[in-house]
């Protein structure tokens, strides 16, 4: 007659025989040979007491008893860590005799009431006996319930077939204290998928066999075939059924429980929160003389200053305040920008404080930590509301050096959109920080400060912001307005109102005042990048032909590129070239040496990579923009590795041209602005003004400018499992980038010759661990891969013709791609079993191909100097 539970019969003891396997191994790896071990033992139960008034109600002791402790899979003797070790050994004295102490168990029709056990037990032995009480829940009509267990409080489905009960536990419902973060891209985080069933055989109205298995798998999104798998299972048979104990009399529960041993306490049944303690691991300092030696500037470049770096990141999150201060302290100029970076990447209130504490934002000698110290907050793969709040007391206050004080709020709009984008932007300290950008840019009245809160509002990409980049991209002269329609231009195309593409087609066809090139190609490419109409589109096609020779030219090779690499707009774009008035040879016959070109760098089963390289020349030859974009996509995600534009504007003087129309009061300038992984770092300024110009020409050597130099924490995923056969699992991946981009403009009067180099040298390295720790041993396997590479940029104009010679030429170098997987089991004494495999292979480097116009004009280019040089006797 019970329908609802399990019911156990009076005056007997029941003798199962339970395990509890654990599996750590990669994820498509058959469990033969996976790292992990196996718990067995006997588990005695009997009923202590059933409810007069309900006999749905029962109390029940379970006992663990006979443990033993061995490997999950056969291993020789040699390899096998628990050869010769009694399970007293193994698990210690005190551990055993808690685990042998029974539990008392309170079931209301088949779900777990109360658990009682003993107060002052260590957390480990309380979670495996947790994880056995939970086996008894069950109920035995089909159907969905919320229930707790160690788990958590967990959405379970129940299917009962007549003696066969299966339970489907819904991981990822549980409510249960998490730990951990992940990582603020998606393309940079980890994917997580886990399962839990369990098959309960019934006979004779108990329990005659349970069979449970929880899996999760981990992967890498970047990279699906990089990943880990933890397996939990666990059996409980029932071996013979002896006469047990009588029944305890009592009306209550607490009376039987006070009757049978006053120190049991009722506990939770949701696991506690435990973790060993590490007792041989080294302290901050000794870690740091290991790895220090790789850290100098000139090895940055290296794989193996990036695993440096990571694992340094791992050793400060456990580090206090002090420990990270002295090694602060007492290291040299060249170290501190690479320990800045790790200390900033940590992003512990420790770590935060530290560096706070230590930089000096009045003092413009340390002008290179602060901003490695700004750029390292700036990616911050999860970034605190205190971080920001921070940032914003050191803006108001005082701050010596003017570049720091652009780039402090630079960063602090980077930081805005990511706490923005985890729902953070209700938080006091991003509406504060919100509210000063846009106030005081309402109020600046000098160019440099309007430059510095646009670059913040580049970064910070806030909806609200857009009628204020609206007004300075059409009002503006110049740089301003360029700044305001390239900040509009990474907005997604769902916030691109009406209203901004009108305002975007008043500056293309230039109806209320003349712009410059460049803010008009920015504003076509907004256009065509936003489901453009029909006579959007026809209007631009149009438009050609009537433009400035070098902008003729490069609109044609934008809607050209479109049709190539089939974008969004490719279809409506097709429709209006069927009008022959938008599709004629004189339109689409322009010369020039303008381009726009897009093209993959890699395409892959998980991700793929993008290039987008678009240059713009003024009508007398000289460079007014180069553009080179890398894009990296998967089927959900999008993230914009790095944008490096160089701009150049009122050069003409030098070589006596005409300026072209809307462009001839301009400064002579020449920059360098780059965007890297989703963040606009602060430009930098190659000259300015003519007298700046001629001073750095003939001085010149031609040597890069560097942009940005140093270490970037980009994967960061880190969490907290808790098995329901006890055991605590944890997982983490670390993924860190070293980074070098230099960039230079040669320019030669004599050649009538201009240059530009953008260099690209990285290191990528990504370390992951996976690990289950039972107190009295761990196993767990680490994986990492590692690649270095270099990409290189050259664009060379010659304009002693017209149309001048330009080449461009983008190559990677060939570079080693090495993985290595680590499997491993490990005793508290140090005895340890490991497996290693690994593999390199060999990445063919590339000239990435471009156009075939371009392909052209570097064989003119080449020859020409080739001819040069022999004539020149």
């Amino acid at each position: 007659g019970h329908t609802t539970g399990p019911s156990l019969n009076n005056d007997k003891l029941y003798k199962f025989a339970y395990s509890a396997e654990v599996y750590v191994d990669r994820v498509k790896a058959s469990l033969q040979k996976s790292a992990g071990y196996q718990i067995s033992s006997g588990v005695d139960v009997s009923l202590l007491w059933r409810n007069p008034d309900n006999d749905d109600n029962q109390l029940i002791k379970i006992m663990i008893r006979d443990v033993q402790v061995e490997n999950v899979n056969e291993r020789p003797a040699d390899k096998n860590i628990f050869k010769g070790k009694s399970t007293e050994k193994i698990i210690g004295k005190e551990y055993l005799k808690a685990l042998q102490r029974p539990i008392v168990v309170e079931l209301l029709r088949g779900k777990v009431k109360n658990f009682y056990s003993y107060e002052n037990e260590p957390g480990f032995t309380q979670n495996i006996k947790r994880g056995l009480a939970s086996l008894f829940q069950l109920q035995l009509h089909s159907g969905a319930v919320s229930e707790v267990d160690i788990s958590g409080k967990c959405n379970t489905t129940y299917h009962v077939r007549q003696d066969q009960v299966t339970k489907i536990k819904a991981l990822g419902s549980c409510e249960i204290e998490k730990q951990g973060f992940t990582s603020h891209n998606q393309i940079l985080d980890v994917n997580g998928k886990a399962t839990s069933a369990t098959i309960y055989v019934l006979e004779d109205s108990f329990i005659k066999s349970i069979k449970a298995e929880e899996n999760y798998v981990l992967l890498l999104n970047s990279r699906r075939k990089t990943g880990a798998k933890i397996v939990s299972k666990q059996r409980l048979e029932l071996k013979s059924v002896q006469a047990g104990p009588g029944l305890i009399a009592g009306k209550q529960v607490a009376g039987v429980i006070k009757t049978l041993d006053s120190s049991y306490v009722a506990m939770p049944l949701v696991a506690e929160q435990v973790k060993s303690e590490c007792k041989k691991c080294p302290s901050l300092s000794e870690h740091w003389q290991t790895i220090r030696e790789h850290m100098y500037p000139e090895k940055l470049a290296k794989a193996e200053a990036v695993r440096s770096f990571l694992s340094f990141i791992q050793n400060i999150r456990k580090a206090t305040k002090e420990e990270i201060l002295q090694i602060i302290k007492s290291e040299n100029k060249e170290l501190l920008p690479q320990i800045v970076d790790a200390v900033t990447s940590a992003q512990t209130p420790a770590s935060l404080e530290t560096v706070l504490e230590f930089l000096d934002f009045k003092d413009a000698s340390t002008f290179a930590l602060q901003e490695r110290f700004l750029y390292a907050c700036g990616f911050a793969s999860h970034p605190s509301e205190m971080l920001l709040k921070s940032l914003t007391a050191k803006f108001k206050g005082d701050v010596a050096n003017e570049e720091i004080r652009e780039t402090l709020v630079i960063v602090m709009g980077a930081l805005i959109r990511k706490l923005c984008d985890r729902e953070g932007c209700k938080l006091p300290a991003v509406m504060e920080a919100k509210r000063l950008i846009i106030n005081r840019l309402e109020k600046a009245k000098k160019d440099d400060n309007v430059r510095m809160y646009l670059l913040a509002l580049k970064n910070a990409l806030l909806p609200e912001a857009i009628p204020l980049l609206l007004k300075y991209a059409e009002s503006e002269e110049g740089p301003i307005s360029n700044l305001a329609a390239t900040a509009l231009q990474r907005y997604d195309p769902s916030f691109l109102t009406k209203e901004v593409k009108a305002t975007m087609n008043r500056i293309y066809h230039q109806n209320r005042k003349v712009h410059e090139k460049t803010v008009r190609t920015t504003a076509a490419a907004i256009i065509l990048n936003s489901n453009p109409s029909y006579m959007e589109v026809k209007n631009i096609l149009l438009s050609i032909g009537e433009l400035p020779p070098e902008m003729n030219k490069y609109m044609l090779s934008m809607i050209q590129d479109i049709l190539r690499f089939e974008m969004p707009s490719s279809k409506t774009v097709w429709q209006v070239l069927k009008d022959m008035r938008a599709h004629n040879y004189d339109r689409f016959s322009k010369r020039g040496s303008s381009s726009a070109y897009s093209g993959y760098i890699t395409r892959g089963p998980d991700v793929s990579s993008t290039y987008s390289l678009d240059i713009l020349y003024s009508g007398s030859g000289i460079l007014r923009r180069s553009n080179l974009n890398i894009r990296i996509f998967d089927r959900n995600a999008e993230l914009h590795a790095s944008q490096v534009v160089i701009e150049a504007q009122g050069l003409e003087s030098i070589i006596a041209a005409t300026p072209d129309e809307g462009e001839e009061n301009l400064d002579s300038f020449a920059g360098m602005s780059a965007i890297l992984f989703d963040v606009q770092l602060r430009p930098v300024t190659f000259f300015q003004g003519y007298g700046d110009l001629m001073s750095k020409m003939l001085s010149a050597t031609g040597d890069p400018v560097n942009v940005v130099k140093g270490l970037i924490l980009l994967t960061d995923y880190s969490q907290e499992i808790q098995l329901q056969s006890g055991p605590r699992a944890s997982t983490e991946f670390l993924g860190g980038l070293a980074i070098d981009i230099s960039g230079g403009m040669e320019f030669s009067l004599w050649y009538r010759e201009s240059k530009t180099n953008v260099k690209n040298r990285v290191a990528a390295f990504v370390f992951g661990n996976t690990e289950v720790d039972s107190f009295f041993v761990k196993t767990g396997m680490e994986t990492t891969l590692e690649v270095e590479t270099t990409l290189d940029f050259i664009s060379t104009v010659q304009f002693s013709q017209y149309p001048f010679l330009v080449c461009m030429q983008m190559d990677r170098v060939e570079s080693p791609f090495r993985r290595h997987v680590t499997k491993y089991e490990t005793l508290p004494s140090g005895r340890r079993y490991t497996a290693r495999r690994g593999k390199v292979e060999l990445l063919a480097g590339n000239e990435y191909p471009l156009h075939q116009e371009n392909s052209n004009m570097c064989r003119k280019v080449f020859d020409a100097k080739s001819d040069s040089s022999s004539n020149w006797f």
